[in-house]
């Protein structure tokens, strides 16, 4: 893992202008079409022009360095970006849902569609493109904020494309009640991808597991290396932000020296460390009578 904070915060910097640029195409398809659908479209974009800067914001906090307040760091600043996106999502969610019932008690025909429409497919190739940038990053950097941001672009580049499509059904059948009725559907994918944000940032605030795949590793590094110990169990882990930790008990026969035991936790430590890079470990040593024949058994 790269743990620099200089690409997560350039990252989370440039998300500020290229939001404010898909907004204003958004705005503008709306504005030379009248479609409602579109509107909604523009409208969640101003929830990733709002929810960049706040990611922004929250990305330099987060990479701030651990301190006498703070003494485990300020990682799950992130999770705060999250969770407030996804508020500002939900509230998108219900202007929207407002737009849309107007639209459908007094449906209009649709001005310029083809250039609206036109304009609408480059903001959504734009969001397309970035998002998978977001995202790879996210994973990358262990970034719940620029991970959030960009699944968040991915949908409205899912829903920009079903509102296209749409539209163009709407427009071949002549059809001017499927603009606020699409409009709806919007809001519900709105909706819906506001609480998996919201979701998945209360998990990591409130120091959910770490992801079952390296948990699985750490065990089988735990099990390669503790050459010399008898057993280690209550292994919990949790994940904060761009960390993550793990402590567990590790059984030792009781006339072994405190050299020797720290030997075998340092072995442990440092491979822990690399199969997990940045991973915060710690270690309680005990007694052979202490053992509970369970967790990792291992060969003393």
């Amino acid at each position: 893992m790269v743990t620099s904070a200089r690409p997560v915060r350039r990252l989370a910097f440039w998300s500020i202008p290229l939001a404010l640029g898909v907004m204003a195409l958004k705005f503008a398809a709306w504005y030379v079409t009248g479609s409602v659908a579109l509107y909604s479209d523009a409208l969640e974009s101003t929830v990733n022009v709002i929810a960049a800067v706040i990611a922004f914001v929250a990305v330099g906090y987060a990479h701030k360095p651990a301190d006498d307040g703070h003494p485990f760091g300020h990682h799950k600043a992130e999770y705060f970006s999250a969770v407030i996106e996804g508020v500002l999502i939900v509230l998108a969610a219900l202007l929207i849902v407002r737009e849309a019932i107007d639209g459908l008690l007094a449906p209009r025909v649709l001005d310029a569609p083809g250039l609206g429409l036109a304009i609408n497919g480059l903001a959504a190739a734009i969001n397309a493109a970035w998002a998978y940038v977001l995202v790879r990053a996210g994973r990358t950097y262990r970034s719940p904020a620029l991970d959030a941001d960009g699944r968040h672009i991915w949908s409205d580049v899912v829903t920009s494309v079903g509102v296209i499509a749409g539209l163009g059904l709407a427009l071949l059948f002549d059809a001017p009640r499927l603009d606020p009725l699409l409009a709806l559907i919007v809001a519900g994918n709105v909706l819906r991808e506001g609480w998996k944000v919201i979701g998945a940032s209360v998990y990591g605030l409130m120091d959910g597991a770490i992801d079952s795949d390296e948990d699985l590793r750490i065990r089988d590094v735990i099990k390669a290396n503790a050459e010399g110990a008898i057993e280690a169990h209550d292994i919990r882990t949790r994940k904060a932000g761009r960390a993550s930790f793990v402590e567990f008990h590790l059984v030792v026969d009781g006339e072994m020296t405190v050299e020797a035991s720290h030997r075998i936790c340092d072995r442990l430590e440092a491979a822990i460390r690399k199969a997990v890079p940045g991973i915060g470990v710690v270690i309680h040593v005990e007694p052979a009578h202490k053992a509970k024949d369970q967790g990792i058994v291992l060969d003393a």
